[in-house]
Order: structure tokens, then C-alpha cells, then sequence
């Protein structure tokens, strides 16, 4: 097979240098070290990522996404740089003694462990490619090599020295650094996982997204399980301050439940796998279960898990008073009017707005991809009224939402009748070329993309836009852009692209003008507001050019990049 020819320079790689750059360039001395590690993580990133786009061989070994780029670089540097931006926003709490020096130790910890995360990654898709004798030359996998590992070594230093000024001992340090390679290793084993379990559902980079939050966010709450078990032995700045007394009961509820769900796959195995062989035994045979009665005993397995399982592992993190559950009825029915009339706007507008556009889309033949950015808008009508009005009830709803979602993912992939086959149906008329049967990741994209700024700005925030960056980015700039590129758009930014300039240009517009009638709502209610408009006219502009030029699922980036930009 023979090389492709990629030029070095793209308009995603320059968005990227930039976005990096303006990440970088912020922390103060202090963050000097997180810095550095960025940079060095940046620049392996896209060696590897040149490596990978001239040979076909890793491309080919994992079944990518078809029609997107390997998106390593974006996918590597997008959450250090969102956790960087963190504790650049934290050292200003401190300055102003807003926030506690514990919470930033521990955000120090989530930093090390995403950038641990994919730096790991990385050293294994560079690994893969220098074993690829027959495609590339052995100088070439030499050079790789040299650079990776020299990279590996500067890297480590600068993580051993930034975890030694947050450690009491020489002991906390030693256990830090093991827990970070554990991230590392853990990582590599997810994302092989998920590239070989779902090929051609994501590229490389996406898949490189998914792997590293998905870490961080189980190993946060299994440090914190850990330390419950043995409080002294694990140090506590390893785990979240004081073992989640800081946590709010929402946060834990949200993480438990999803958890639990991804979780429930490998559950419902075993008790499938001990049910057949409960069958075999008794009847002497080769005998396995029927579909109905699998159907049966995986909503029965899903109710006890999620209802007596998964609850009890929240009550022993956090220690709540209650069953989680009824702690969730009545933190509801704590306002009723406001959150219950705010559940039914909800539940009436999804009606409308999902019979409406699944109508359309099975008779219409407007484009899927103009279609579904006005569940871009709908996602601004939801989300937005209730972020400023409720935005706790948001988070707790958001949980929830995302919950659903994943459960009724389950049901459709694995057909579980009555409703696995009516599922798949229904889900594929808003599909579109980024989406598979095998796996359906848009609607997850879309939801998580508003979701995660809001819960990622809990506690001090000095930034008021940085929560409604991703209704912002997704709601609003990326509708924008593509409904006025697809009407008046000539101006292409490639030759081999759709994005046009006309339609960037109107997603940035419309975010600023959005953005200058924002600001005055929020300051009357008494937000902090403290970002300068140059700053954020930055922010809007790198967040509209990366939509334009990216090959990803622009969904999961964009809100990420420009949430990262608005904390600085």
C-alpha cells in the first residue's frame, strides 16, 4: 500500500498551535512545569500524528472513522488544555483567597493524569508505528523512537517535579507518579478496546477524547472509593478534598449513575454467563437462554443494579442520609413550581420538536446535517432559560438526560426486545455519515458538549460565559455557520472541504452578538464579570476557525477549546 502525501501545515494544525499557544502563554510561573509538559505533549502529538496520516498502517490496523482525518493532535492536547485552563483560573481564586490551596493540589492531580492519559496513548501509537518494517523505513522508526522517548523523559521530569511541590513526602510523590501511570496504562487499554469493539465509528482522535475523559472520570471516583476504604493509607490530596465533603450530593449522583451504566455491560455478562451455565447444568445439554429471556433478565439485572447496586456505592463515597434516589425527589420538590414547571417546558418541547423533525426527515429530503442543527437550536431553548434561571436542577437534569441516553444506547446495540428493534429504527432517521449502525455517538455529542462546561465551572468561576460555552459553540455558532454556509456559502475554506467562509463568519457574528446581550442579563443577576472582549473576541474567533477547518466530531471538540479559552 502506498503513502499518501499530507502537507505538514493544515488550517486544523495552525487553530490547534494557536489554541495551545494562548493555554500555554497564561499560566503563571508557578504552572511553569504544566506548561512545559503541554508544550512537549503538543509537539509529540503531532509528529505522531504526521507519522500516522503519511503511512497507512496504523489507519488500516484500527478501522478509523471513514471520511476523517487521524485528529491525534486535536485529540491529545483538547483536555490537558481544558484542565491547564483550570488551574490557571484556580492560582487567580487563590490570589484573591476564594478557593482553598487543596483544591488546587487536586486539580493538579486531574491535570497530570489527562495529559498521563494521553501522552500514554501516544508512546503506544508510536510503538505500533515503528513496528511497521515492511511500509516504512527503519531510520525513519529510529527517529520516531528517539524523539518519543527523549519526549517520554522530559515529560516524566516535568510531572515528578510539579507533583513533588504538592506533596508533603517522598512517599506522596512516588504514589502520585505510580497512579499516573496507571491512568497511562489504563488508557491504553480502553482505547484499544474501543477502536476494536466500534470500528469506523470514530477516528483516532476522537477515540483519543473519549479514552482520557473517560479515565480521568473513573479513576476520580475510584480514588475516592479507594480512600474510603483505607483512608490512611492513601495520601488525600490524591482524591478529591477531604473524600468529597467539597463534592456536591448532585456530582456524585450524576457520577455514580453513569458509571454504573457503562459499567453494567460487563454486569449483565457475568449474569448471563451464569445463567447459561446454570441452564447446561440442569438440563445436561448445550442449552442457552431464548431472546425472551434474556430480554427478561437484563431488565431485572438493570433494575437491581442501578437501584440497589449503584445507590449503595454513592451512599459509601459521600455518606448521604438517604437513599440517593429519594435525596433526588426532594431536592426537585425543594422548589417545586420553578423546577417541576421547568420539567414539563422540557418534556412538552422534546415532544413537539422529536415528532415534528422525525416527521420531516422521513419524508423530506432536506440535508440530515442541516436537519439536525435545529436540534442545536432546541438544545438552546432547553438549556439555556434554565441555566440562568436553575442551574443547579441543570446539572442534576443533564445527569439524567445523559443516563437515558446511554440505557437506551445499550438496548439498541444490543436489540433487546420489545424495544432494541424499534429503537434502531426510530435513532437511525437522524443519523448521518458521522454515525453508524453500530454506533450512534450524535445525540451523546451534542449533550455532553453542553454539559460538561457547566459542570466543569461548579465552585469558583470568575469567567460568567464559560458555562454556556457549549450552548453557545454548538447552539448558536455551529447552527449559524451551517444553516447560512449551506444557503449563501461560496467561498470555500478548502478545495476538498464543505465549511465556507460566509458561514464562519456568521457563526462568529452570531455568538458575539448573542455574547454582547448576555453579558448585561448576567451582571444584573450578579455574576462575576471580569473577562475583557478582546480576550473573548479571541475566544469566539479560534473557536469558529477550528469548526471550519476540523475533520472531527466538531460536537465533542468545540465546546472543549472554547471553554478552555473563556477560563483564561
Amino acid at each position: 500500500m502506498a503513502k499518501t502525501k499530507t502537507p505538514l501545515v493544515t488550517g486544523e494544525r495552525v487553530v490547534v498551535a494557536v489554541v495551545v499557544s494562548r493555554v500555554i502563554l497564561s499560566p503563571p510561573l508557578s504552572l511553569i512545569s504544566h506548561g512545559f509538559s503541554l508544550f512537549l505533549l503538543c509537539l509529540f502529538a503531532f509528529l505522531v500524528e504526521i507519522r500516522a496520516e503519511t503511512s497507512p498502517f496504523l489507519l488500516s490496523r484500527f478501522s478509523p472513522r471513514r471520511g476523517a482525518s487521524s485528529g491525534i493532535l486535536l485529540g491529545a492536547v483538547t483536555l490537558p488544555s481544558v484542565m491547564l485552563s483550570k488551574l490557571v483560573q484556580l492560582t487567580r481564586a487563590i490570589s484573591l483567597h476564594e478557593a482553598e490551596q487543596d483544591e488546587l493540589s487536586h486539580v493538579t492531580m486531574q491535570y497530570w493524569a489527562a495529559s498521563a492519559s494521553c501522552c500514554a496513548i501516544l508512546i503506544y501509537l508510536s510503538v505500533i508505528m515503528s513496528q511497521a518494517k515492511k511500509t516504512e523505513s527503519l531510520s525513519s522508526s529510529l527517529w520516531l523512537t528517539r524523539v518519543s522517548l527523549t519526549g517520554t523523559v522530559f515529560y516524566g521530569v516535568a510531572c515528578f517535579v510539579s507533583l513533588s511541590m504538592i506533596s508533603h513526602t517522598g512517599l506522596n510523590t512516588s504514589l502520585k507518579m505510580l497512579w499516573m501511570l496507571f491512568h497511562g496504562l489504563a488508557a491504553v487499554k480502553l482505547i484499544r478496546h474501543l477502536l476494536c469493539t466500534f470500528p469506523s465509528c470514530a477516528s483516532i482522535g476522537e477515540a483519543l477524547l473519549v479514552t482520557s475523559g473517560l479515565v480521568l472520570y473513573f479513576g476520580d471516583f475510584l480514588a475516592c472509593t479507594i480512600a474510603k476504604i483505607c483512608e490512611n493509607l492513601i495520601p488525600v490530596d490524591l482524591v478529591s478534598i477531604s473524600y468529597g465533603i467539597k463534592r456536591s450530593e448532585t456530582g456524585i449522583i450524576v457520577q455514580g449513575l453513569l458509571l454504573g451504566l457503562l459499567l453494567f455491560p460487563m454486569v449483565f455478562r457475568c449474569v448471563l454467563h451464569i445463567y447459561e451455565t446454570f441452564l447446561r447444568k440442569r438440563d445436561g445439554g448445550q442449552r442457552n437462554c431464548t431472546d425472551a429471556a434474556k430480554s427478561i433478565l437484563f431488565f431485572v439485572s438493570l433494575v437491581f443494579f442501578m437501584v440497589l447496586a449503584v445507590p449503595s456505592w454513592m451512599q459509601f463515597v459521600h455518606d448521604f442520609h438517604q437513599h440517593p434516589f429519594l435525596w433526588v425527589l426532594t431536592f426537585v420538590f425543594s422548589e417545586p413550581l420553578k423546577r417541576i414547571s421547568l420539567c414539563i417546558y422540557w418534556v412538552l418541547l422534546i415532544v413537539v420538536s422529536v415528532s415534528r423533525f422525525y416527521s420531516i426527515s422521513r419524508s423530506s429530503k432536506v440535508e440530515r446535517i442541516l436537519l439536525r442543527k435545529y436540534y442545536h437550536l432546541m438544545a438552546v431553548l432547553m438549556f439555556l432559560p434554565a441555566l440562568v434561571l436553575q442551574p443547579k436542577f441543570l446539572d442534576l437534569a443533564f445527569g439524567a438526560a445523559l443516563a437515558v441516553f446511554v440505557a437506551l444506547e445499550i438496548i439498541r446495540i444490543w436489540r433487546v426486545q420489545p424495544l432494541g428493534e424499534p429503537l434502531h429504527h426510530f435513532m437511525n432517521a437522524f443519523t448521518d455519515h458521522r454515525d453508524s449502525e453500530l454506533l450512534i455517538v450524535s445525540h451523546f455529542s451534542l449533550l455532553l458538549g453542553c454539559a460538561l462546561p457547566i459542570w466543569m465551572s461548579s465552585g469558583f468561576n470568575d469567567r460568567a460565559l464559560s458555562p454556556f460555552s457549549g450552548i453557545l459553540s454548538l447552539g448558536i455558532g455551529d447552527t449559524m455557520a451551517s444553516m447560512v454556509g449551506h444557503k449563501y456559502g461560496v467561498l470555500r475554506w478548502s478545495k476538498t472541504g464543505k465549511k465556507t467562509v460566509e458561514g464562519t463568519a456568521a457563526g462568529i457574528t452570531s455568538v458575539m452578538a448573542v455574547c454582547f446581550v448576555l453579558v448585561p442579563v448576567l451582571a444584573s443577576m450578579g455574576y462575576i464579570l471580569s473577562q475583557g472582549w478582546w480576550s473573548l473576541l479571541l475566544a469566539v474567533t479560534a473557536t469558529g476557525m477550528l469548526e471550519a477547518y476540523t475533520a472531527q466530531l466538531d460536537n465533542a471538540f468545540i465546546p472543549l477549546v472554547f471553554y478552555s479559552l473563556l477560563c483564561l
